[in-house]
């Protein structure tokens, strides 16, 4: 009897990945931000002003995704892009007044989705669910790199 695969860790991680997602964009549609905007903010509000390169490995988006997101922070006023005195083409991003503003007024994303997702469940269930998908994670990670490799 063959079972489905509906139900294997990989497909309900997608599932929550993209439920977590659902709710990120409902809540951020009324501020006018989209899931990978508020991750820039995020950033620049909890590590400060960030080279625009370091963001690309952070959080894993391509060149030419994060621009245009970057652009848009740009266009509403909410980031800025200050040109390295060594290298003009490296920009350090910073959050603006207008920025920290709006950042003051988003609710804390992180806990309202931790909290809707994992309310009532076991800290130690959570910690071995983290686990497991941080090491399938590396694993896959290192198959991908010897595979490009090879």
């Amino acid at each position: 009897m063959k079972t489905s695969n509906h139900g294997a860790v990989g497909a309900w991680a997608k599932r929550c990945y993209f439920a977590g997602r659902a709710m990120m964009e409902t809540t951020l549609r009324p501020y006018g931000l989209g899931a990978t905007q508020w991750y820039v903010l995020y950033q620049l509000a909890h590590d400060g002003p960030t080279m625009q390169r370091d963001l690309l490995r952070t959080l894993e988006v391509e060149r030419a995704t994060l621009s245009a997101i970057i652009g848009a922070l740009v266009r509403k006023g909410l980031v800025e892009q200050i040109p390295d005195r060594v290298d003009q083409r490296q920009k350090l991003l910073r959050m603006t007044p207008a920025g920290a503003s709006l950042w003051q007024e988003l609710p804390d994303l992180a806990t309202l989705i931790h909290d809707a997702a994992f309310a009532g469940i076991d800290n130690a269930d959570i910690a071995t669910a983290v686990r497991v998908l941080r090491v399938a994670t590396e694993r896959l990670n290192k198959h991908s790199e010897k595979e490009t490799k090879e």
